[in-house]
């Protein structure tokens, strides 16, 4: 039964895509509906399992124990508009050059709804990138990307490489602006 539900959610998010491609300037208003307990669930499964918890200390493992209540209450209380995300613990870890790198690690009820909604708004949203975009896309990365400059490069003229890397850029950008 599970899977017919998954299914259902699946398809909604696959016709939201299409309708997103076919209408670039269509406005999704309310998607709250795609917010089931068997597609939180499925989200659930695709977490990391060994991860740190959050500021909670609530672990992966903890929280699927009673993973059918506390999807429930998470509906409950997305639904009735009183789900308020946790403050992301942040830890920080050394880096070669004596650095540390802030991390952010959020409550797994978090990451949860974190995935729910990158999966709707992914499928609304995907379709209007450029196809030479490849920073945090699905089904794309840096090494992707380095591919297609190696075959650039070796297949065109190229006069000029340029490798930037900005660093903390927004810890310093002007955030009024």
């Amino acid at each position: 039964m599970t899977t017919k539900l998954m299914s259902k959610t699946l398809k909604a998010i696959q016709i939201i895509a299409l309708k997103a491609k076919e209408d670039p300037k269509c406005k999704f208003t309310s998607l709250i509906h795609l917010l089931t307990e068997d597609f939180l669930k499925e989200c659930f499964r695709e977490l990391k399992r060994r991860k740190s918890p959050g500021i909670d200390g609530i672990t992966v493992s903890e929280y699927e124990k009673r993973l059918d209540e506390n999807v429930a209450d998470l509906i409950a209380r997305l639904k009735g508009k009183q789900y308020k995300p946790k403050p992301v613990k942040r830890v920080y870890i050394p880096k070669p050059n004596g650095d540390k790198r802030p991390l952010g690690i959020p409550a797994v009820e978090d990451k949860i709804v974190q995935m729910a909604i990158k999966k709707i708004l992914e499928a609304i949203f995907e379709p209007d990138f450029i196809d030479t975009s490849y920073g945090f896309r699905p089904n794309r990365s840096c090494h992707d990307a380095l591919e297609q400059i190696d075959k650039i490069i070796m297949n065109c003229p190229v006069n000029f490489i340029v490798d930037m890397d900005i660093s903390k850029f927004f810890d310093t950008v002007n955030h009024n602006i």
